[in-house]
């Protein structure tokens, strides 16, 4: 919602650009068959198909509307998330216009009862969050869209029906410039919350229904506090309720605030009352500057999902697939992480390379982080928002016991997002080899990086494909080399990176680990092996090279082998 007098897109500090309708080659009776349709041009539809575009996949990319999403969604990218971003080649946007940060603070009766600070080793590239508003992150995906000769972006066209076949999709499209069908050989539904795809097809989400409400509404003020999460428990301005501020670019500034119990949605929704509510809250924060309103809304926490996110030949990645309670940020994150999964998997389908049961991977990979969020997030949306009188009343006295004692405190932090680990993983083989070390990314996690000598990043030299890491003295031996020479011949991207120890002579095109932080972040000694997946998650590692769990392992996740 907008302030009196304004349009639904009148905007404060983004202009929405307007996409036509387009002549397609359907009008013209060239109905190809596509490799790939995405319904759903959002940052998770967006990002699927500049996943396929970097493999040379072509995809079809629709959406209804004729601009971008508008008012306050998503808002913070996690760092897992920016790596992703940077494989497509779309990063410099983001981290010109995004604000990072990895601190937060909560707050109970106006008294600081817990600082939160997120781990950033020194060698890490990015920081563990940004934030950016969604107009922006979709305005940036577009426009590395629009670059791409592999995706065909079709703007107001909204699917009228979809018939999935054993071996295709068949699609109805309308658009104002006319009806047709389209044919695919796989269909990802990146279509939202209420996705049409999803309810065509007859499936329904599960899960739980929290019942307090949050509004949301976005101002524009001029505030010198630092880019921070902040979280205020019975703030004065909001008594009896739930406070978050988040700073965005442009002097945008969230506000999101829990609404008393039995209080009227209808009125809460109130342009007045708005106006009210948040000019109460800045005064709480000490802000008694002027401020304009920008855009409200109200919302729910749910943790809802999918049984399977396959549907034979159609896939659900984002919220189409789950969604998730925005304590901790993980909505965006974790479809962001959808795209890339699926998108290497069936690129490699597509291409030939791999057989199709590397994409039954996809769902218990992803089902599996949602289920992980759910288990995190809820323990959050209990706190945040407490769905009975005995959680409020274990929250009020957690709350109260941290005013004067430490052990509760750690209960007022809005988990963070964190990246999956794909331990038990059709494509994780060997996750014991985890017991041969002492520390180090387990199996299945995603690894850490490491600031070069050149000033690049450890995990920049990764490939496209798979990625081997050999901690060697000098050159490898021969079944080290041999093992490295047999990855290279079953996959055509693999990557083989040599790091040396301290003290030893590289061997050539070599990482020199100079004061060993590689190997102390990898927990590796000279022989051991880390193999990485396209999405960069660890598919293995062996303290000592062993052949054939090596191997075996490449070809899981090559889809060459079944499971």
């Amino acid at each position: 919602m907008r302030p009196a007098g304004k349009g639904p897109l009148d905007s404060l500090y983004f202009h929405y650009p307007h996409f036509p309708a387009r002549h397609v080659p359907e009008f013209d009776g060239r109905a190809a068959r596509h490799p790939v349709v995405i319904v759903g041009a959002g940052p998770i539809g967006m990002t699927a198909s500049l996943v396929l575009a970097r493999y040379g996949i072509r995809s079809v990319l629709l959406d209804r509307k004729d601009t971008f999403n508008d008012g306050s969604r998503a808002l913070c990218i996690a760092r897992p998330s920016m790596h992703i971003l940077e494989r497509l080649g779309a990063i410099r946007p983001f981290l010109d216009k995004a604000l990072g940060w990895r601190f937060g603070r909560s707050y109970y009766r106006g008294e600081q009862i817990f600082r939160l600070e997120m781990p950033h080793p020194e060698g890490e590239k990015y920081l563990p969050m940004y934030n950016l508003q969604q107009q922006y992150i979709e305005q940036y995906l577009h426009d590395a869209v629009a670059a791409s000769e592999f995706v065909d972006m079709r703007w107001q066209s909204e699917l009228t029906g979809i018939e999935p076949g054993n071996d295709g999709v068949s699609l109805g499209i309308a658009s104002p410039a006319g009806d047709y069908r389209l044919a695919a050989d796989y269909v990802l539904a990146a279509d939202g919350a209420r996705s049409p795809v999803r309810t065509q097809l007859g499936l329904r989400m599960k899960g739980e229904n929290y019942e307090g409400k949050y509004v949301i509404a976005d101002i524009r003020m001029d505030h010198d506090f630092p880019t921070e999460r902040r979280a205020f428990f019975e703030p004065s301005g909001n008594p009896g309720g739930t406070v978050l501020i988040h700073k965005q670019p442009e002097n945008i500034w969230r506000v999101d605030y829990q609404l008393r119990e039995g209080e009227s949605e209808e009125a809460a929704l109130r342009e007045e009352n708005i106006r009210a509510r948040v000019g109460a809250i800045l005064q709480d924060i000490g802000h008694t500057k002027p401020w304009e309103l920008e855009w409200w809304s109200i919302y729910s926490a749910n943790t809802l999902c999918l049984d399977d996110y396959r549907h034979g030949r159609v896939f659900f990645v984002g919220d189409a697939a789950h969604i998730v309670p925005i304590f901790g940020v993980r909505g965006l994150n974790n479809g962001l992480a959808d795209a890339e999964n699926l998108g290497w998997k069936l690129a490699a389908v597509l291409h030939g390379e791999a057989d199709e049961s590397l994409l039954d991977s996809y769902s218990p990979e992803r089902r599996g982080a949602t289920l992980d969020v759910f288990a995190n997030a809820t323990k959050s949306t209990r706190f945040m928002t407490p769905p009975t009188r005995g959680w409020r009343l274990a929250r009020e006295a957690a709350l109260s016991l941290s005013l004067k004692h430490e052990f509760p405190r750690g209960l007022a932090n809005p988990r963070q997002m964190q990246p999956y680990t794909y331990s038990e993983s059709p494509l994780t083989p060997y996750p014991d080899r985890d017991a041969e070390f002492a520390g180090g990314p387990s199996s299945g996690s995603f690894p850490p990086n490491a600031k070069l000598a050149d000033g690049s990043f450890l995990l920049d030299r990764a490939g496209d494909g798979m990625t081997a890491m050999l901690f060697c003295d000098g050159a490898p031996n021969a079944g080290q080399a041999a093992i490295l020479s047999q990855l290279a011949q079953l996959d055509r991207r693999f990557v083989g990176l040599l790091v040396a120890r301290h003290g030893s002579a590289p061997a050539a095109g070599a990482i020199a680990d100079a004061d060993s932080e590689i190997a102390r972040l990898f927990d590796a000694q000279p022989g051991t092996l880390y193999l990485l997946r396209p999405d960069l998650h660890v598919a293995g590692r062996w303290r000592a090279s062993v052949p054939h769990e090596i191997l075996r392992t490449a070809r899981l996740c090559l889809g060459r082998a079944t499971p």
